[in-house]
């Protein structure tokens, strides 16, 4: 399956051309599933179809789903509830009815993931649009499942877990029912829905759409964007220039901002695939209006996003970590070395990337950003590094 994961700047229309994408491959005969983040019926709006918590049929070839986060963190915490129950009892608390639960903070971003890692590995589509929120929380919906498991491994390592044989007499012991079963089995199937999730972002048949309306503004945008979707690994494939006025505009007024639309087009197309949708004059409604956006549809072909290691030790004496990050200002750039990790930060981003294997044997030896690539460069280090012989 190929996933195509589209965002921007608030107001860009990004669902508008979400919805336009996934019936332009429908129409072309691909079982296609459009899923939606927004709270509201945007997305039906724009295809003319009601959407909500269940999959909708929009067209023989095109579903829509706007999954309900209250629904899905409501069955989360009842089976969390059945699944804890002794441990609950021991403690006297009081268990919540369904009714009376809201989501907590985080709820609805977890719950959209688990959406998105079921439709991924349902085998009825052959390609998902994902209408994911403006550009700066989609970032962090999707670092979301990396970071997570790493919180998982770190207060409950699998390695610490006691013997089975020995929790009785621990318990015995404590003089407590020890909770080590429930919660390292929780925390596991934890680990496992997401990996799921993260190996679907990571997909090399995974990309990004960049929906923006050309402007000032909006550049700035897409610039931190690409940068923060570059940090997570992921390619953006095309930038949608949305909402393109015509260059016959004769007011003042209008030809200023063709004018403003042009030279920001100029820019973006020295560094992106550019799409130019041109401006209907009214909010896109239905098939037809859909159509007319001319959006791009998927490349059959995608090109993965790579950070190799390359040996140059015979020449330099040092292995060096190749890490792109298209639109990244030196300024703005710091790496500091934590065990086999590395943290990296680049502009408002932040990222915690485990070391490649033959880098853990090494030691930084400097680094270097350039044309949009952070080379870092790790020299071996003797006491582990295997000798000749």
């Amino acid at each position: 399956m190929r996933t195509i994961l589209i965002t921007g700047p608030g107001g860009c229309g990004r669902t508008t051309v979400a919805a336009a994408a996934a019936l332009r491959a429908a129409g072309h005969g691909t079982r296609t599933l459009v899923l939606s983040a927004d709270r509201t019926d945007t997305l039906g709006a724009a295809l003319g179809t009601a959407t909500g918590a269940a999959p909708v049929q929009v067209t023989p070839e095109l579903t829509a789903w706007r999954p309900d986060a209250a629904e899905r963190f409501r069955g989360d915490l009842t089976a969390f509830q059945s699944r804890a129950a002794s441990v609950l009892d021991l403690l006297g608390a009081a268990r919540l009815d369904a009714e009376e639960v809201t989501p907590l903070p985080g709820a609805e971003e977890l719950s959209f993931l688990r959406a998105l890692r079921d439709a991924a590995l349902s085998e009825r589509y052959e390609l998902l649009v994902v209408d994911l929120p403006p550009a700066p929380q989609a970032l962090t919906l999707l670092a979301l499942p990396e970071e997570l498991r790493r919180y998982l491994r770190r207060l409950l390592p699998p390695e610490r877990q006691a013997a089975r044989a020995l929790r009785p007499v621990l318990g015995r012991l404590a003089g407590v029912p020890m909770p080590a079963d429930w919660l390292y089995e929780t925390a596991a199937r934890w680990d496992v829905e997401l990996a799921a999730v993260e190996a679907v972002v990571a997909d090399r048949h995974t990309a990004v759409h960049l929906v923006a309306e050309p402007g000032p503004a909006a550049a700035d945008a897409v610039r931190t964007a690409r940068l923060g979707l570059a940090l997570r690994g992921l390619r953006t494939e095309a930038l949608i220039a949305n909402r393109v006025l015509p260059d016959t505009a004769d007011d003042p007024w209008s030809a200023g901002l063709v004018t403003q639309q042009g030279k920001t087009l100029a820019e973006w197309r020295a560094s992106f695939d550019v799409h130019a949708v041109a401006h209907l004059g009214r909010d896109p409604r239905g098939a037809d209006d859909l159509a007319a956006l001319a959006v791009p549809g998927a490349d059959p072909a995608p090109a993965p996003v790579e950070w190799p290691v390359t040996d140059r030790i015979a020449e330099d004496g040092v292995l060096v970590w190749h890490i792109p990050l298209p639109g990244a200002i030196r300024d703005e750039l710091d790496l500091v070395r934590r065990g086999d990790e590395i943290v990296i930060t680049v502009g408002p981003f932040r990222r915690i990337v485990p070391l490649p294997s033959a880098l853990r044997r090494c030691t930084v030896a400097g680094a270097a950003l350039r044309d949009g690539e952070l080379r870092i460069r790790f020299a071996p280090d003797p006491g582990l590094w295997p000798r000749e012989q």
